[in-house]
């Protein structure tokens, strides 16, 4: 018994350790997309835009790392607590995790992206609120509380301003006049009479989920350690 739980241990703090790797990797890519492709406004163009300029590979990998971090979360901490509302958060976990993996292909011009974008935006800050609640009642994560509900609330406000800029962008673009077309080239501004902030709203959201999955990841592997 004492061996399969220290094996248990062993292998929670070796996907915890995969999660950070994989959210550090995440972050390099995004960042890496900035400089290599200026010509996208990180102000108003989202993410996902950056598969129409000439380093599409990049995005797939930021996608595809991001998947991994939270799908090894999911592993890291599934044993943590018991089942109950966590498992409905466990769920949201893998679905965001999944939904991100399957970005890294379905880009934004495939009718797919949208639905799995909304697994990605939406199941993240779902299971962070359930998940993080039910880790800090916990022995052992308990008093790691503080930071683990913080982050976990930072989650939900990152998407409902994400929601928010992004109603005000399509507003502003009809009373512009203007098509929105998501496949369109680069734009070195927004258009006349267009409030677009949705792109600072995107990157935002995107580093408070990276930081909510390295901050559980992190608590995992101090608490395994102490585990074995």
């Amino acid at each position: 018994m004492a061996d399969n739980k220290i094996e248990l241990s062993v292998a929670s703090r070796v996907a915890s350790w995969m999660a950070i790797v994989a959210v550090a990797a995440a972050l390099f890519f995004l960042a890496l997309l900035h400089v290599v492709s200026p010509e996208f406004d990180p102000s108003w163009r989202m993410i996902s835009e950056y598969a129409n300029g000439r380093y599409g590979l990049i995005l797939s990998l930021m996608f595809a790392c991001w998947g991994i971090a939270q799908l090894a979360l999911l592993v890291g901490v599934w044993r943590q607590v018991p089942k109950t509302m966590f498992t409905v958060g466990l769920v949201s976990l893998f679905l965001a995790g999944a939904g991100a993996a399957m970005a890294s292909v379905f880009d934004v011009n495939n009718p797919l992206h949208d639905l799995v974008s909304y697994f990605g935006i939406l199941g993240l800050p779902i299971a962070a609120m359930l998940v993080s609640p039910a880790l800090s009642r916990s022995p052992g994560w308990s008093v790691a509380k503080r930071p683990l509900l913080w982050s976990a609330n930072l989650t939900w406000i990152a998407v409902a301003l994400f929601a928010a800029s992004f109603v005000v962008l399509i507003l502003t673009f009809q009373l512009a006049g203007i098509k929105m077309d998501p496949s369109a080239g680069p734009t070195a501004h927004a258009p006349d009479g267009v409030i677009g902030v949705v792109g600072v709203t995107d990157r935002l959201t995107a580093v408070v989920d990276f930081l909510w999955v390295a901050t559980v990841a992190n608590r995992a592997i101090r608490l395994s350690r102490k585990e074995t």
